[in-house]
């Protein structure tokens, strides 16, 4: 994996978000040397979702209505069901997608985290990939959908399940790295 030392990225996330989709990729990308912040609702700690079962808590770094696009070279949303689902419904955290994209940054989701770049209007025209249950939803919102690991369209990068989380961190990791949305 890429050196990203002196990286900062948030992950936007919500009780109920699936536990690999959030650990795998925070302890990774720390490994890689960048700095990664929980960016929530929620200003202590929120709990994950792991199969069937509510799993292991993590500490939140910042409130996303504190939050600044400046302050992150990339944006990451895990999935799950119940995460996105709630993130999507909350103006706050849209906005924080939607502004994340614009600026040209690497936005990257995985699973039903697309739910969140669909509320934001992100994923119109673009090639795009997410777990098999929504791609109905993703080709409704104007997404070219595509059943891949992970999907590059400029800075959005996309993943189907926590299978593909290797393909989806490597992915997020070069498009850091570069400085600007993998091309």
């Amino acid at each position: 994996m890429r050196d990203l030392s002196g990286k900062k990225l948030a992950i936007l996330a919500t009780s109920g978000f699936e536990q690999s989709e959030l650990m795998e990729p925070h302890k990774q990308l720390k490994e890689a040397g960048a700095t990664v912040e929980i960016v929530s609702l929620e200003t202590k700690n929120i709990r994950g979702w792991n199969k069937d079962q509510w799993d292991q808590s993590v500490a939140v770094d910042r409130a996303v209505s504190e939050a600044k696009v400046d302050d992150y070279d990339a944006l990451i949303l895990p999935g799950g069901q119940i995460n996105p689902d709630i993130l999507r419904a909350d103006e706050s955290a849209v906005a924080f997608v939607r502004d994340f994209a614009a600026s040209g940054k690497p936005v990257a989701a995985i699973c039903h985290a697309p739910w969140l770049l669909i509320e934001a209007d992100i994923v119109r025209g673009r090639r795009a990939t997410s777990y098999h249950s929504i791609r109905t939803d993703m080709k409704n919102a104007g997404a070219d959908w595509r059943d891949e690991e992970v999907v590059v369209d400029g800075n959005l990068i996309t993943s189907r399940a926590p299978n593909d989380i290797p393909a989806f961190v490597n992915a997020v990791a070069d498009a850091v790295a570069e400085g600007t949305g993998a091309r």
